[in-house]
């Protein structure tokens, strides 16, 4: 526990919220319970530069002349997971790379502006690094939850130089208006810590949008079941499903995935499933 126990955060039942904001999360039957969780800002770690040259140019292998190599192009079919993410029976959430989808294209900041609206989702997407979510607010900026505080900043600012691109899509409830969608965001501005609902950006921007208390921080009750279903598609035929008790175990879960990338994913679900054989020495030893 260590150093992590000053970001221990502990919610009363007064403190959870039990509805959304605009009153319209209506649900069946009382799903809130106390959180105790450590605080996990996924996104805390700010990307690392390559090691540079007197004039600024990377280092080549040797370290002794500076080389810049080629960009390269980001492709979300090679970094990214394709998935959906289901409650009971019900898909509410889908990740697809199927020719004309929109998460296909990513864009520069500034190419991205033209195409927000206010109340619109943006996910800022990088190798290596977790999806980072804002709400579009206008005016060139949005709010975010990083660094565990909730931010006002322009959108190139936040994008730290990632591609981006609009995400209103990819969950499949029904959204708040625009106008709410801003208010929500722009209401917590200045929220840090202690004062935070929600496990991390994407989290946090979802619940501006849709005003699910699931999004946040103790939002439902684990009692044992696992309602929820992130299937993982390995290829077009294949796939494999994980079992999760709260949508907010699951995002976490779909980030890290994200964060790791799809190389990565796969090479963990083949150990899971085809866990390599011990050799005869081994099976000769143990007896």
């Amino acid at each position: 526990m260590g150093n992590q126990v000053e970001k221990l955060t502990h919610l009363s039942y007064k403190e959870v919220p039990t509805a959304d904001p605009t009153g319209v999360d209506r649900d069946d039957g009382p799903r809130i319970g106390v959180s105790y969780i450590f605080s996990n800002d996924d996104e805390d770690v700010e990307p690392q530069p390559p090691p540079q040259g007197l004039d600024g140019g990377a280092l080549s292998d040797s370290g002794d002349r500076p080389s810049l190599p080629p960009p390269q192009p980001y492709d979300p079919r090679q970094h990214e997971v394709e998935c959906s993410v289901f409650y009971r029976d019900e898909c509410i959430y889908q990740k697809s790379f199927a020719p004309g989808s929109a998460a296909l294209s990513t864009y520069t900041p500034e190419n991205l502006l033209n195409k927000c609206s206010p109340g619109d989702l943006v996910e800022f997407v990088s190798q290596a690094q977790y999806p980072h979510w804002a709400v579009y607010v206008g005016n060139f900026q949005v709010v975010h939850l990083h660094r565990l505080e909730v931010s006002n900043s322009f959108l190139t600012d936040a994008s730290q130089g990632r591609r981006g691109r609009v995400v209103n899509d990819l969950y499949r409830y029904k959204p708040l208006s625009p106008s709410a969608v801003v208010r929500n965001a722009l209401a917590h501005v200045g929220a840090k810590e202690r004062e935070l609902s929600w496990r991390n950006s994407e989290s946090f921007a979802a619940w501006c949008r849709y005003g699910k208390r699931e999004f946040k921080i103790g939002g439902e009750l684990r009692i044992g079941k696992q309602p929820y279903r992130l299937q993982i598609q390995l290829s077009a035929q294949r796939s494999h499903t994980l079992e999760f008790q709260s949508l907010e175990d699951l995002i976490m879960e779909k980030r890290r995935n994200d964060q790791i990338g799809r190389a990565a994913v796969l090479q963990e679900l083949a150990t899971h499933l085809h866990p390599a054989e011990p050799d005869e020495g081994d099976s000769d030893a143990a007896r």
